[in-house]
Order: structure tokens, then C-alpha cells, then sequence
């Protein structure tokens, strides 16, 4: 294993932030993992640290065929920001930004580079385009902030490899996956291995998240070069590994085997792995999720558990304002599957309170919420 810490720039004087990468193994083949990008969001840093025990011990036996890095700490910014004993790790406090939001975009920078130079070769365009993405990122202005300098680092690790698994979790939540379209069939046994119910599906959900900016851009070259041979080389996925309290040490356990079980099938690990099991997973588009939220203030009492399947009209939640006393029940708007509900139990005005996956799109625009 190789250890690698990279000090942030522009820390506060007097102070320093590092973020830490873990290599494992060698081969042509490379996964990358980060935990916890929204640094409040813990599940995915649970699974992380059994993820880290786990391929040491494959490594000592000589079972990794592929590199694997792992970052089980991707946000060393937003686990110091705690605001009267609670977590705030989806904004940067100094600049209200979303942790994983606006990474940069690949594809303007590197297609004027392979001008002329990609042809019928798969595996060529692949190392030329890697190569390309690594350059153009190291060619970039100096980060302004912390927070590009983080931007930079992780998709400087994340750009070249085969697999990306960015873990996430939502408030209170179902298991789900968050991909391309285009990559779905490459994760099918991997919602299948994680048990998800859901799989919500964009080509472009706004807002260049972590795992669209690593995918999207081999999406945009092959538009622009249809002459050359350029496969979806990058199989990225956000894994939502249920809610913010689901921690447990036995589903986080189940979740690092399964996604080493799903390496292993990559090509990255060796030896005997229990085969997928049938998927249940049902892919849906992103356009079709409704997020609904309360008509007015109040105390907000769920009629509905996680993953229940809803028709149109059901009822979702009910609020009550306590001194008015005025009552609404809000409704499904669509037929599909409760995936998340928020945490917090007082409707605030705009913000959504559930969250509806539906086969039929309803939505336009950016998909993305903040």
C-alpha cells in the first residue's frame, strides 16, 4: 500500500489541510474510490475503512490485479465544519459552494489536442485520451481556493481509471446508484451486488457533478470524433449507500464486499467471488423524480416507508401547522418508488421533504438540486 497526502493551498494562515490517497496493487486496470465527498454524508467513510482493511489483506496475498486508490476522506475541508454541534458538510462555509458540484469540464480542453491523432484503435485512443486529461488538468491556473485545489486533486486521480465509485448517502434513504445511461449495463451487477432499488439515470443532471465529469467527457468525444473508435472507457457511478445515520458495522461490511465483489469482476481482483445475484435494481430516468415539498410551514409526519412503490395520489406526508392548525396531506405526482425523505420534521419553504422515482419524465433542465 501506498500512502500519498497532498497539502491543500490556501489554507488559512497558520493552518493546513491534507488530503490523503491510498494505492493498492498494480496492473493495467484501475479502480478509484472517495467516501464522503459531502462530508457530513458517513456511510460511504464506514465502508471505506472495511474497503482499506480489506484490500490490504488482498494485496499481502498477491490477489490484486489491477490498481485500486481509495480516498476515505475526499472532503478534508468540510469534516472541520461543525456549526453548534452539528455536521455541515455540503457547502464550503467560506464560499456556499456544493462540494460536488462544478468540477471542471474535460472535453474542451483535450479535443483541440487530439486533432488528427485518434483513429480505429481502442485501447491507443483510450491511453491518448487519458493522457490527454491528465495534461490538461496539470496545465490548468493555479487553484484560487481550497476548494479548487480539492476539485483538482480528485479528478486528477479519478480521470484515468476504468472504474470510478463515488460514495455518497442521502438524508434517509433506500440503496440507489446514480449513473449514465449509456454506462448502465456496465453497473447492472453492481446495483445488483448492493442490493439497490433504484437507479436514476441522466446523460447530463447539470451541474458537473464528480462521477458525470469523469464519464461524460468520453460521451462528448465520441460525438465529436464518430471517424475514431472511442469506447466508454470510464464505468462512474454515485452510489447512495442509504441515509446519513446508516453507519451500522454489518451494512458496511455487506457494502465494501460487494463492491470488491464487483471489482473483482472488473478484472482488478483474483480468485473465487460469489457470482451477482438477480437484480432487483430498476433503472429510471433522473427527469422523472419528484421532489416534493410542503405547501407551507409546519410539523411534517411521513405516511409512506422508504421504498414503498406509490401511485399517483397516494400520500407521501402529512403537515400541521401547529399554531394556525392548518393541515395538508402532499401526494405522489407520479407512480414509482419513495427513495429518500428528508432527516429534519419542520417543512421549510422550497426545500423537498421526499423524493418519488417515477419511469416518466416530469422534469427539465438541470436535475441536479443543490
Amino acid at each position: 500500500m501506498e500512502h500519498i497526502q497532498y497539502l491543500l493551498p490556501w489554507s488559512a494562515s497558520g493552518t493546513e489541510r491534507t488530503l490523503s490517497l491510498f494505492r493498492f496493487g498494480s496492473g493495467p486496470r484501475k479502480a478509484y474510490i472517495q467516501a464522503s465527498l459531502h462530508a457530513d454524508e458517513l456511510p460511504g467513510m464506514r465502508v471505506a475503512v472495511e474497503l482499506k482493511r480489506r484490500l490490504l489483506e488482498l494485496e499481502t496475498q498477491g490477489r490484486l490485479s489491477g490498481v485500486i486508490e481509495l480516498v476515505p476522506m475526499a472532503n478534508p475541508i468540510g469534516i472541520a465544519q461543525m456549526f453548534q454541534a452539528t455536521h455541515q458538510g455540503r457547502f464550503e462555509f467560506s464560499s456556499g459552494k456544493n462540494f460536488n458540484r462544478d468540477f471542471p469540464v474535460l472535453v474542451d480542453a483535450i479535443a483541440p489536442l487530439l486533432e488528427g491523432r485518434l483513429g480505429d484503435d481502442a485501447d491507443a485512443n483510450i491511453a491518448l485520451i487519458r493522457r490527454a486529461m491528465i495534461d490538461a488538468l496539470a496545465a490548468m491556473p493555479a487553484p484560487t481556493s481550497e476548494l479548487d485545489g480539492l476539485r483538482r486533486l480528485l479528478l486528477q486521480h479519478a480521470c484515468d481509471a476504468d472504474v470510478v465509485l463515488d460514495l455518497h448517502c442521502d438524508f434517509e434513504s433506500i440503496m440507489l446508484m446514480y449513473a449514465m445511461p449509456q454506462i448502465w449495463p456496465r453497473l447492472q451487477s453492481l446495483a445488483a451486488r448492493l442490493g439497490a432499488g433504484v437507479t436514476l439515470l441522466a446523460e447530463d443532471a447539470g451541474g458537473s457533478a464528480f462521477d458525470e465529469a469523469c464519464a461524460i467527457a468520453w460521451l462528448r468525444l465520441a460525438e465529436l470524433f464518430p471517424e475514431a473508435n472511442i469506447p466508454l472507457a470510464c464505468a462512474a457511478t454515485t452510489i447512495e449507500l442509504r441515509g446519513m445515520a446508516d453507519t451500522e458495522r454489518e451494512q458496511c461490511l455487506d457494502s465494501a464486499q460487494a463492491i470488491l465483489g464487483y471489482l473483482a469482476e472488473q478484472g482488478l481482483i483474483s480468485g473465487e467471488w460469489p457470482a451477482a445475484p438477480p437484480s432487483h435494481c430498476q433503472a429510471m430516468p433522473f427527469a422523472g423524480a419528484q421532489y416534493a415539498c410542503a405547501p407551507h410551514p409546519g410539523v411534517v409526519s411521513f405516511l409512506q416507508p422508504l421504498g414503498a412503490r406509490v401511485k399517483v395520489g397516494d400520500p407521501l406526508f402529512e403537515v400541521i401547522d401547529p399554531l394556525t392548525d392548518r393541515h395538508s396531506v402532499v401526494s405522489a405526482s407520479t407512480d414509482g418508488i419513495l427513495y429518500a425523505r428528508e432527516r429534519l420534521r419542520f417543512a421549510q419553504p422550497g426545500l423537498w421533504l421526499a423524493k418519488v422515482a417515477g419511469v416518466t419524465p416530469i422534469r427539465q433542465g438541470r436535475l441536479l438540486s443543490d
